[in-house]
């Protein structure tokens, strides 16, 4: 078993990983159970974010680790609220005060297309040179009003027309064969499988 810390203190990010990794050989850890505090994201797309939370948590825990930048991009917001998507409203954001901000900025608009995005960043210590970046994308359209019980964030806006409802709808197993979060940790896998070994 490779013990990996997640660059997170997202328990419901971990149990959504944690289906999709199951019977892999990895067993993710949260970094708050190491008391260590988020890193500060300075980057101006989700790649670099990724690396920054990737390289934080392994340099405080000396294990490898597994970041995950992600965020919704919404067509007629210019791609807002991207990589804010966690603190698009500000001081004391939660997933409610996110979604209502949301809503409000497409009142009246027609254009309701937005893509999930989440970029994976993986590395086998703080200063690996050729750590692993893994993306996935997944379009929908945005609610006039949240739906559903399950996940958190968007999910209660996020509607999936092929799928005929919105992402808060589906099972987690239904949500991990389609979500780009599922998209990208199939891709780590596969390239996980694959890689050189990078010495320390």
């Amino acid at each position: 078993m490779s013990r990996v810390v997640l660059a997170s203190g997202n328990r419901g990010k971990l149990k959504e990983m944690q289906q999709v990794l199951a019977d892999t050989g990895f067993e993710l850890l949260l970094q708050t159970d190491f008391n260590i505090d988020d890193a500060d994201e300075t980057g101006l797309s989700f790649v670099e974010n990724a690396l920054i939370k990737a390289r934080h948590a392994s340099r405080e825990t000396g294990l490898p680790a597994l970041a995950d930048d992600s965020g919704l991009c919404v067509d007629a917001l210019g791609g807002q609220p991207g990589i804010y998507s966690a603190r698009y409203s500000g001081e004391g954001a939660n997933d409610e005060k996110n979604n209502a901000k949301l809503l409000d900025a497409l009142a009246g608009k027609t254009e309701r297309g937005a893509t999930f995005v989440c970029v994976l960043a993986y590395v086998r210590h703080a200063d690996d040179p050729l750590p692993l970046i893994c993306q996935g994308l997944w379009r929908g359209e945005i609610l006039d009003a949240p739906r559903g019980e399950n996940g958190f964030g968007y999910d209660p806006l996020f509607f999936v027309p092929e799928l005929d409802c919105c992402s808060a709808e589906l099972t987690p197993e239904v949500k991990n064969r389609n979500s780009h979060r599922g998209l990208a940790l199939r891709e780590f896998l596969s390239q996980w499988r694959t890689a050189p070994s990078v010495s320390t």
